[in-house]
């Protein structure tokens, strides 16, 4: 009975969280409007199947295709435990991305088709960061934290 039971708690646990856009599905094109050739902005992402002891939610976007290894395109950590981060929004703390802003930066490839990971993690708590911290470090202070993940593809070209 105690494996059954601990078989059904890791399956629960290991749920993971469901990230759709309004703008563009999942291995499909990313809309011109939120990339750097468009308005620059970030797409609304919609986000299910949220643990319940959620504290904070975390996003990572990065683009693996970058010529010099992964660029990192968004960092924002202590975001409420809400279902949808609205187009053009920074309900959280943003830290600093491969251009060294703390904002987002858009899909901006220089050759071919890149793939953009729009990653969302549910943490068990809130994270004291500085300000302007990176992908790196937002990793590492979410270590041991992560309740679920999940993860939206989208492709640019310009």
């Amino acid at each position: 009975m105690k494996i059954l039971l601990l078989l059904v708690m890791t399956t629960v646990l290991n749920k993971p969280l469901i990230i759709k856009s309004p703008a563009f599905s999942n291995n499909e094109w990313i809309p011109v409007k939120y990339t750097c050739v468009g308005s620059n902005i970030n797409p609304a992402l919609a986000i299910t199947d949220i643990p319940n002891d959620t504290k904070s939610l975390a996003i990572i976007v990065d683009d693996p295709d970058a010529p010099n290894g992964t660029f990192v395109h968004w960092v924002m950590w202590n975001v409420p435990v809400i279902s949808m981060i609205d187009e053009n929004s920074a309900p959280g703390i943003q830290g600093k991305n491969g251009k060294g802003e703390n904002k987002y930066f858009g899909p901006c490839p220089p050759t071919g088709t890149h793939h953009y990971n729009f990653k969302v993690y549910a943490l068990d708590a809130k994270l004291i960061l500085p300000l302007g911290a990176n992908k790196n470090v937002l990793l590492k202070a979410m270590d041991g934290h992560i309740l679920a993940s999940g993860s939206l593809i989208g492709l640019f070209k310009k």
